[in-house]
């Protein structure tokens, strides 16, 4: 019978007062630090936009559905004192382009494996968030090669995951907004946020759809993460995929959301350094 590990991060007793409701909060990400590389990748059938902070070991943090790198910027400035942070805006997002093939997280995670081929990194920590958790489960179904470990954080395995009473979430709903202003600000096609929404959307719909069997053959190091009030995704889902990926450890990090980077990120960035750096 498999068994996992839980783990909480728990409040500061300075910040427990003011965080009472911080779940509803979406605190704007303050500004990125000074990379030392940044560019246009050529990707696949697409140009990806990538950046590069610190030295040491590598780890590649990757954003959710609807947002870009800059979403990382406290765990940037705290992770790149000792590792060598990747950024990226995943196709169609941010600053990268996007092409009529149909999204796809297989594609997906092929854009983020040519992205490390032209950076000339092997083998990486995985951050993912969201859609990028799920980039990072597929990566690890098909090229754990290239993962050392993966924190997969408000992820989903199959479509029933995530909860229908996000589409009337107002956080949520204020994020979709505030990713449509991001996306007029730096996108190359900054007038089509609607069609890159509807595009995406059709992925949604059906992806991803990976069976338990799938799941068990897992044999990188997982980290399952999610917040205790997390708009999106189901604990009973979150809680299945840490009981069916081997050896998983399912972390709760508590009074955040779908937005916990943004909501505690001091709390956030410890939660991943105790998981990848242990």
């Amino acid at each position: 019978m498999r068994h996992f590990a839980t783990s909480a991060i728990l409040l500061a007793a300075a910040g427990a007062a003011s965080a009472a409701e911080r779940w509803l909060e979406l605190p704007e990400p303050p500004a990125m630090p000074a990379a030392a590389r940044s560019g246009m990748a050529p990707v696949n059938d697409i140009e990806m936009y990538y950046a590069v902070y610190g030295e040491g070991d590598p780890v590649l943090l990757i954003h959710g559905g609807l947002g870009h790198a800059e979403i990382w910027a406290n765990q940037v400035a705290d992770l790149m004192t000792d590792h060598m942070v990747i950024v990226a805006d995943s196709r169609g997002h941010g600053r990268s382009t996007r092409s009529e093939q149909p999204f796809g997280y297989d594609l997906m995670a092929s854009d983020y494996l040519v992205l490390l081929d032209f950076l000339g990194v092997d083998k990486v920590d995985l951050v993912g968030w969201s859609d990028g958790g799920i980039i990072g489960i597929d990566i690890a179904l098909t090229h754990p090669e290239r993962l050392d470990r993966l924190f997969a954080q408000a992820a989903n395995v199959t479509t029933d995951g995530v909860d229908p009473a996000v589409e009337t979430n107002p956080t949520f709903a204020a994020y979709v907004e505030r990713m449509g202003a991001d996306y007029a600000r730096l996108s190359p096609t900054p007038d089509q946020y609607e069609a890159f929404v509807g595009q995406i959307a059709q992925m949604w719909a059906s992806q991803p759809d990976w069976s338990d069997a799938a799941l068990g053959g897992i044999t990188t190091p997982v980290a399952v993460v999610l917040g205790d009030h997390d708009e999106a995704i189901t604990r009973a889902h979150t809680d299945h995929m840490a009981a069916t990926i081997p050896g998983a450890e399912l972390v709760i990090l508590p009074e955040v959301s779908h937005f916990a980077m943004l909501q505690a990120p001091e709390e956030y960035t410890a939660a991943v350094r105790a998981f990848i750096d242990e």
